[in-house]
Formats: C-alpha cells, structure tokens, sequence
C-alpha cells in the first residue's frame, strides 16, 4: 500500500482534497491512523481535532500520524543513535495537542506498520516517539486473557517526581474527583508523560467516580496530568509468574475518561506496586473498561508494556465537509 495522503495544500479552512485513514484500537484506546510517511500533510490542531470528533468525524481518542522519523524534528537525535527507527509515531491528543507517545497506540502503531508491509523481517520493530525509541515485539496471549494479537515493548524508565519523601509517605498530591465524597490522596508517576495514581478501597466507589468531569488535582501540574483510579484486586500465579491484578479507570489530559490507556497502566501497576513495598510482583495485569493490559517491572526502573491491537477498517475523508470550508 502506498502513502495515502491526497490533500490540497494546507489543511485549514478551504483545505480540500481527500484524506485515507485507518481505524484501529489497543482494549478500546481508540485512534484515527494516517499514512504521511513522505511527511506533506500539515497536520493543524483544527484537523485532528476535527477527525477525532466522534459525531462530525471519525472519531477517536487520538490521531497517530506514521511519517518517516528524517521528517520530524524530534527525530533527528533519535536516528543519530538509533538509524533502524526509521518511522514515527506523530501522536496527537483529540483536542489536537501534541503528546509525547501514547502505550495504547504504540502497539496499534506496530500493527499499522506491519499491515501497511514496513515491518522488516526481523522479530523487533524499532518505532520512534517523542519520548524515545520503542522497540516493539510480538508475544502470546496471557493465560485466561481472550483478546487478539498482543504486542509488548520496553516503555522505558518510570519514576516518582516526588522522589523518596513521597514513596515514603505514599502520596505527594490530593485529587478530588466528582462522584466521590472526598478528596484522596494520590502518588506521581512520570512514564515519559505525568500521571497522578490514587487508590479506591473497592470496585463500587471506582464505578460511582464521574470523569466526564476533569479531577482537580493539588498541587496543580504545570503541564497537565493524566489522573487513574485504581482498585488492587490481589495476586495470584499466571503463566507461572506471581502476578498482580487491579482494576483502573482513567481520565486522560486533553480527551476525557478513555477506555484503557497504556502509560496509565504502567504508572498505576508502578504505584500499587510501591505501595504494597518489598514482595510485590514484579508482573501485573491491569483490567480497563476496554480490556486487559500486562505491565512488567524490569531491571534500572524500567517497565515493559504488553496488549491486544486491532485495526478495524478504512476510510476516505472529504475534508472540505470534515472542515465545514
């Protein structure tokens, strides 16, 4: 298949011209996939708002752009140390702002690759994000999981911003949340972008938290944070590894309550690992509304994220009508 873009210069108001994208999800983390890998569309805030929209659009929590990593400016450095990243993973938040990478369509991105024929031969695919290089393999289907094809790749480093005094204490913010009568305690977790982890004592008050409201969080980060609440719902042994099973819900900066996101779950496995100190497990499944993630703690604080994708279908956009030119 070759590149799809078909659109005539610019992209704003009057833009016309067509635009093929591609329908794809990671448990329900649903995104809209363009093909620009020669780097020509000018991809405005005003487009992927508009594409994302779920009633005058395609409809999605995200747009993902594949662009050839020479085209990007972040991608630069990246090809100096890592020449087989040849292509990028442009990720955009539905309200059209720029995100750093995103767990969820990295694993979409993959299979978007190796759909399109860009995934050499090789057991390893290396896909560049602005939070660095992925490098993303193909792994089995987890014992008394049901969904497709999963991938899983090397997230990269997490930690606690608020360093030891907040592992210590178990909290560095307070959240409040609608739906839930008081404000609760939460830890920081940067995986490459930030999230604010807070734990609810049961599935019932997880289920009566409304996110369609943005939660206040205190201290106010500076750039936005993604907000998970999680349920720990015990351990037991899966494919022979003790492993740890919560339940989370997720209000993502810039879109909403989604379905699943990927760095979400790796910053709540991360959290509840912390909290529960010395013997936890290392392996966690994280149930979403969407589905079922894996999160795996490695060595020099570092976390492998694995998961289903699906590509669901394909469309040609008028965007003289998406624009309303």
């Amino acid at each position: 298949m070759t590149a799809a873009v078909d659109v005539a210069a610019g992209t704003g108001p009057g833009a016309t011209g067509t635009l093929h994208v591609t329908k794809g999800h990671g448990t329900q983390n649903d995104f809209v996939l363009l093909d620009d890998r020669d780097g020509r569309l000018d991809l405005s805030a005003a487009l992927v708002r508009a594409l994302a929209d779920r009633r005058a659009g395609v409809g999605g929590d995200g747009v993902i752009r594949l662009v050839g990593t020479q085209h990007v400016a972040e991608g630069a450095h990246l090809l100096q140390t890592a020449p087989d990243a040849r292509w990028f993973m442009d990720y955009r938040n539905a309200d059209g702002s720029v995100a750093e990478m995103c767990g969820n369509g990295v694993r979409v991105f993959a299979l978007y690759l190796d759909r399109l024929g860009l995934w050499d031969d090789g057991d390893e695919l290396a896909v560049g994000t602005r939070a660095g290089v992925m490098r993303v393999r193909r792994v089995a289907v987890p014992q008394d999981v049901t969904d497709g094809a999963w991938f899983a790749f090397d997230i990269g480093r997490w930690h606690l911003p608020g360093g030891a005094a907040a592992q210590s204490a178990g909290f560095d913010a307070e959240v409040t949340v609608a739906g839930l009568d008081v404000a609760r305690p939460a830890l920081s977790v940067d995986v490459g972008n930030p999230h604010s982890v807070l734990a609810l004592p049961d599935t019932a008050v997880l289920d009566a938290a409304d996110l369609v409201t943005a939660p206040r969080v205190e201290p106010v980060p500076p750039y936005g944070t993604n907000v998970e609440l999680v349920v720990p719902l015990g351990e037991s042994v899966v494919d022979g590894s003790l492993t740890g099973r919560l339940r989370m819900r997720v209000h993502e900066r810039g879109v909403g309550e989604t379905r699943s996101c990927g760095t979400g779950a790796v910053a709540a496995a991360m959290a509840v690992r912390t909290w529960a100190g010395p013997g936890a497990p290392d392996v966690w499944l994280v149930d979403v509304p969407g589905g079922t993630v894996r999160v795996t703690a490695l060595a020099d604080s570092r976390a492998e994220l694995a998961g289903p994708a699906v590509l669901v279908g394909e469309m040609d956009v008028d965007v003289t009508a998406l624009l309303g030119a």
